[in-house]
């Protein structure tokens, strides 16, 4: 699994669209959608840095890391 992302959850939390916080962040709503489904390769600081300042949130709230050795331990 590796980086999980968990932007859906903090939008839904925070009640904003897709298209708000991409218009808001500054980036297009495909980028946006790349993102939010986990199929980014990467993500620049500066695009972490506005998502964080309009969800007012940390990174960490957002990205999760996930052994994929512990879920073989747990099936």
């Amino acid at each position: 699994m590796g980086i999980i992302v968990r932007l859906d959850r903090i939008m839904a939390d925070r009640k904003i669209s897709l298209n708000q916080l991409a218009e808001d962040v500054g980036i297009t709503n495909a980028n946006m959608s790349n993102l939010k489904t986990g199929k980014a390769k990467a993500i620049r600081f500066s695009t972490l840095e506005g998502i964080c300042k309009v969800l007012k949130c940390q990174p960490g709230d957002i990205l999760e890391y996930s052994d994929d050795d512990n879920i073989d331990k747990l099936l």
